[in-house]
């Protein structure tokens, strides 16, 4: 069977704080980790009221501190808000500290609003654009020290810290091909492009020092209950929050609704945006997963899930642990 990784957002519900977020984040963690998950990728956001992971490299030594064995990433690090050497020093460092465990997930977008982007101090006209060089500057930085340098990120030469590119369009994977570089794409709220993606990237890859083959995981929001009906409770939290962001009004993330009552244009965004979203019980879930898997032949998938109820959420992740053994064994 394929690997299972973990999206986490470290979210803040209604009436929470941010250090309990960030608790219930390294338990979410320690539990994935004993059920299998190879990684624990955290995302970076900025002005988000219901998203504690703003400082990600921070959270990841967190996470990675108070674990033993998953692996532990950036789901991804905005590329366009730092100079690559800073990135270098901060994942060089967590390296040095977390050897053989650390992965760097990298985005072109900024995470965040424009006005917030602008608070961040890039040039926002540049951002973007000077993405590939940016990418392969940390490639540069991470790797061998060779002679004549005169910028080298103390710690971060010769960590060789795994490079991902994500994305949510063509862009990147167009990119990750010709980098030879890993590809994770966001289906868990961009699902339109995914298997043109899929496609560009592999065909056409090109070898790397780092990558020989083609490599590609998917994320995907899973909610997963003992029963249909709850699950479905559950994923109110994850339909308000989209709804909310694209009223320009994100809050922290809101308890589960029982009877809710959508407005035509709220179940059009939720129908573009949660389209691949897989919710339900075990049997629901494992049917529906391996169609996902069958169709889009992933390497490995990423899943994420906005439960409200955090015993509710470790056990949608344990759920869907089960479901990968079973499917496995078949």
């Amino acid at each position: 069977m394929i690997p299972f990784s973990v999206l986490d957002l470290s979210p803040i519900r209604q009436g929470d704080t941010a250090a309990e977020a960030l608790a219930n984040s390294l338990d979410l963690a320690r539990h994935v980790e004993r059920w299998g998950y190879r990684r624990f990728w955290l995302a970076e956001h900025h002005n988000m009221p219901g998203i504690a992971s703003a400082a990600t490299a921070v959270v990841i030594g967190h996470v990675a501190g108070g674990t033993h064995s998953i692996r532990v990433g950036s789901g991804g690090v905005m590329l366009p808000n730092h100079a690559p050497l800073i990135i270098a020093e901060q994942f060089g460092t967590l390296a040095a500290l977390f050897p053989g465990r650390i992965d760097l997930g990298l985005g072109r977008a900024p995470g965040t609003d424009q006005t917030t982007a602008r608070a961040l101090r890039r040039n926002l006209a540049a951002g973007a654009e000077s993405f590939p060089a940016d990418v392969a500057e940390l490639q540069r930085l991470l790797g061998p020290g060779r002679a004549g340098d005169t910028v080298r990120a103390v710690p971060g030469t010769d960590s060789e810290v795994p490079i991902w590119l994500l994305g949510s369009s063509l862009y990147s994977a167009e990119l990750a091909a010709a980098m030879g570089l890993p590809f994770a794409f966001a289906s868990h709220f961009a699902p339109a492009a995914l298997f043109e993606a899929l496609e560009l990237y592999r065909r056409n890859f090109r070898p790397s020092d780092q990558l020989q083959q083609p490599y590609t995981m998917a994320a995907l929001s899973v909610i997963a209950a003992d029963e249909d009906d709850e699950a479905g409770r559950l994923f109110t939290s994850l339909q308000q929050q989209f709804i909310n962001l694209r009223r320009g009004t994100p809050t922290q993330l809101q308890p589960p609704i029982d009877h809710p009552v959508w407005q035509p244009w709220e179940l059009a965004v939720m129908n573009e945006i949660l389209a691949y979203a897989i919710v339900g019980s075990k049997e629901v879930v494992r049917t529906r997963l391996r169609e996902f898997l069958r169709v889009t032949a992933i390497d490995e998938l990423m899943v994420t899930a906005q439960v409200y109820d955090h015993p509710a959420r470790l056990r949608s992740f344990e759920i869907v642990s089960q479901v990968r053994d079973e499917l496995g064994a078949g």
